[in-house]
Formats: structure tokens, sequence, C-alpha cells
């Protein structure tokens, strides 16, 4: 896994600032951006395109906070719901809020937050209260009346004109949200309409990076996007409006190019006029497949990112979170590119480790856990499941101990720090599992530290481990689990249960 820079973070933001200043000077000085995509933290993108800097959308929008403000919209669905964002293990609403926090951190200006398809759900009663008592500007707007079938509706006062309205000062305003189907669209086609009843001739566009346009349909950096998204069921074409308009090859996704022609309807109802635009790729803002600079390295990086959502959906499907229909459709895109997930490769070395703690242990009954993580070097090193520690417990102390080179004879844990943390879990918290997963090693760990300066050396030898792949050969426990999210691996496991119980804490 030696790191190979394959994208230009700064051209990427040159070309993309320079292309958004372009577009709100086609309008009357005031543009509405849709932001698709994650704002913060936009981990795919830096795992398909090798040297992406995951906050680089963030970046480009403080050079340009003299200039715009940020609207923040959540589906009142998913606040009701308590749906998860996956890299996270948070609820969407407070990704929400923690977007936020990040946003005023980056000295970023939040004009408001608006709670789409609003219908008085307890949780997004509950949410707004929670906003507004500390200061946050919070607005509702309900289903849009006539949507999506009756234009004349939609695009009336009791359409679009029934929602709240959203104050903008700064020529440019983004529109952002967690996850897709937050409302972002018909927010800015709110805030047209509002505009233009206002005198203002504003504008929309859409601020995308997957799929990239300019690179072909089935370019592994494409394909990538449609297996993130294979549970929602989108898929990348060719744009037909856009090859018929300007005879030219364009890459969009089935949603957007299914919902132009609606579209661009209702923005030719808002504005009065012909649209602006020939075809769902005329919208967007995307230079992105202008800054990549090694176009075999980023194929490369994004057929691994096929494999991470093939171990992903496997394990979704195991613990019900998904449907088989969604795993087929990875498997065919493996099988597209004629993979193997082996090809990813820390995962033999995992099911090797695990098999070697089988033969360890052998005539003991009990299910062996392997795992396995490739350091920035290049160098694999693995870790098994004993009485001791879990699987992912026994790799992060290997792994740190290679990375500070201490010998394997020194021990990080005194006998006496993890007695005593497995008597506080069997005897005091009632505890059936004795073995220390990662989140209790971490911790034990910190506390060997204050005597022992071996464990401080290799403590600090954590940070190394970031974006480091690894693979289990199990679904991870809720300790592994948190412990390698915080270390900042990219994990995937093999679609197994670490125990034979159904209830696992």
């Amino acid at each position: 896994m030696i790191e190979t820079i394959a994208f230009d973070n700064e051209k990427y933001l040159e070309e993309q600032t320079a292309a958004i200043l372009d577009r709100v000077e086609k309008f009357d000085s005031k543009l509405y951006l849709e932001f698709g995509g994650k704002l913060f933290y936009d981990y795919h993108a830096a795992r398909v395109l090798p040297g992406y800097d995951p906050n680089v959308k963030v970046r480009l929008l403080r050079e340009l906070r003299d200039k715009a403000g940020i609207i923040l919209c959540i589906y009142a669905g998913d606040i009701e719901r308590k749906k998860i964002r996956a890299d996270f293990g948070i609820t969407y609403d407070s990704d929400a809020m923690r977007l936020i926090d990040e946003l005023r951190n980056w000295e970023l200006d939040i004009l408001g937050v608006i709670i789409t398809r609003f219908e008085n759900q307890p949780s997004a009663i509950q949410f707004k209260n929670k906003l507004e008592r500390r200061g946050v500007k919070v607005y509702t707007h309900s289903y849009t009346k006539g949507y999506p079938t009756e234009v004349d509706t939609i695009v009336s006062n009791e359409g679009y004109g029934a929602n709240s309205y959203i104050e903008t000062e700064k020529p440019l305003v983004i529109v952002t949200g967690p996850g897709p189907g937050s409302g972002k669209l018909a927010t800015c086609l709110s805030q047209l309409y509002h505009d233009y009843k206002r005198g203002v001739k504003s504008g929309y566009a859409k601020f995308e990076t997957f799929p990239i346009w300019n690179i072909p349909l089935k370019h592994p950096v494409n394909i990538a996007y449609e297996a993130a998204t294979a549970d929602i069921r989108d898929f990348n074409l060719i744009d037909p409006f856009h090859l018929e308009s300007y005879d030219l090859k364009a890459v969009n996704y089935n949603r957007d190019v299914e919902a132009f022609p609606l579209l661009k309807r209702i923005l030719e109802k808002i504005t009065g006029g012909e649209s602006f635009y020939k075809s769902p790729t005329d919208m967007g803002v995307n230079r992105c497949g202008f800054a990549i600079i090694d176009d075999e390295v980023t194929q490369e990086a994004a057929k691994q990112e096929v494999i991470r959502r093939y171990f992903r959906y496997r394990c979704e499907y195991a613990m019900g979170f998904t449907d088989r229909e969604t795993v087929q459709r990875v498997d065919l895109f493996i099988k597209d590119f004629q993979l193997e997930p082996e090809h990813r490769n820390v995962v033999k070395p995992a099911r090797d480790a695990a098999d070697e703690a089988q033969e360890r242990d052998k005539g003991n009954e009990g299910i062996y856990c392997g795992a396995a993580i490739e350091l920035k070097d290049g160098a694999i090193i693995t870790g098994n499941n004993s009485p001791l520690m879990h699987a992912a417990s026994s790799l992060v102390i290997h792994a740190i101990k290679h990375l500070a080179e201490i010998p394997e004879k020194i021990k990080l844990l005194p006998r006496n720090i993890t007695d005593s943390v497995r008597n506080l879990k069997t005897e005091i918290l009632d505890e059936k599992s004795v073995s220390l997963d990662l989140n209790e090693t971490l911790i034990a760990l910190g506390i060997s530290a204050t005597t022992n300066p071996a464990a401080q050396l290799a403590i600090e030898k954590l940070k190394d481990l970031m974006d480091c792949e690894v693979h289990m050969t199990h679904i991870p426990t809720p300790g592994d689990e948190a412990g390698l999210r915080r270390i900042g691996v990219n994990l995937t496991t093999d679609p197994n249960f670490s125990t034979k119980n159904l209830f696992i804490v």
C-alpha cells in the first residue's frame, strides 16, 4: 500500500473555484448551488482518487466565504427513523449538528437549517427545538403540493410559495445536507421561486463529484460510484440530452437524467423563459476529472473500492440491513473487472491467520478470527483471537509494535492490568466474554503507558495506522468496530459472525 499521488488538489481548487464564480456571473449575481455528496470527510473520494483531500470541498468554500452562505437541509423522515451515517456510525440529525459545528470552525456562515417534508414528526420537532434553543435558525418545508406532475401547482403560492423563505445577501448560497434525499433540490427551487417573485433573477447549479462526466462510462472510478450506491439502485449512463444537444458523450446518473425533463419545465415556469440548461450535465459544476494526474493508479484504487463495497454489502446482507439484489449488483462489478476478493492484499493473510489460530488450538471448540493490516510501507501484519484478546486487538498491538520496532518478547500490557480489566468485566459488570476488545485494549494500553515506556512509544504509532487497509474474517463486535473507526482504518470483513450468540454487546 505504498502511497502514490494521483489527484492534484490545488489544480482542482483553482478550476472548481473559477467554474463556480463563472456560473454565479451568468445569473443575477445570485446562485443556489446544490452540494451533492459529503461536504466534510469525503473518504470515498479519497479512496478512489489517491491524494484527494477529504476536506478539499470545504477548503474551497472557505476561500469563497466572503461570497457564500450555507443552508443545511435534512429530511424529517430520516430524523424520525434515526437513519445512520455508516462511516461515522451516527444518526443523520447528529451528523447535521456535527456539520454545523464543523462549518463554524471553518468560519463559514450558516444561514439556517431546513427540515424538509415536515409533518410534525415528534423526533423532527425535538430536533428543531434543540437547534433553536442553541441559537440556530430552523425552517420547515412540507411536501410540495402537486409534485411531481402538476407543474402549475408546484410553481405557485400553493406549492413552492407555501414554503418558508430564507433571506440571503451573498451571491452564492450553498445548499447541502446529510445523505441523499435530504430535499436540497426542492429547497433550491423554492428559493428561486421566491426570488423571482421579488424580482431577483437567481440561478441554480449542482456541485457533484461522482460520477465524473468527462471520463469513460465504465471507468473504475465511475463504477465505484455505482457500487457505493448499489443499495439505492443508482446507475450511470451517457447523458442523452447532452449527446443530442452537443453531440458529446458525458456521463451522468439515472436520477438526474430521469428528473431533467421535469426540472427543466419547473425552471422555465419559474423564470418565465427558456431554460439556461440543455442537459443535466450542463447543470453540474464538476472539474474533478481534470485534476486526475495518474489514471493507472486511480483505476487500481477504484477497483479496490469496488472490492470494499463487495465485502460491505455481503456483511450488511448477513446482518439483515440490505437485500440480495444489492449484493448481486456489486458481484457483477467484481466480475466485470475480472477481480477476485483476494485482489485486496489483506484478505488472504487474514484468513491464513484465522487458520493458524485454529491449528494452534486444535481440539478446542470455538470460533477463530483472523485479521490483517497493510501498512503504508507495504508490510502486512496479522493477528488472531485468543483467550486474552480479540483479533482486532491482537492486530493493532502487533502493528504498532512493528512500527515502533519493539521486540516481540517485550509486553505492552502487563498481566496485572489485563487481569484487572477482565475482572471488571466478569466479576463487576457480569459479562461473559473475558477477552479484550479493541476499545478495552486501547484503554489498557493507555494505562500501561504511564509506567511502561514501550507502551508509550507504541501508542505514538497509532496515528500511523490511519487510512491503512484492514481485513477481518469475522464481523467486528461493537467494541472492535468503534476502536477501528477511531483509528481510521479502511475496514472490510468476511460475512461471518464472531459468536453463535444472536445478541452481541
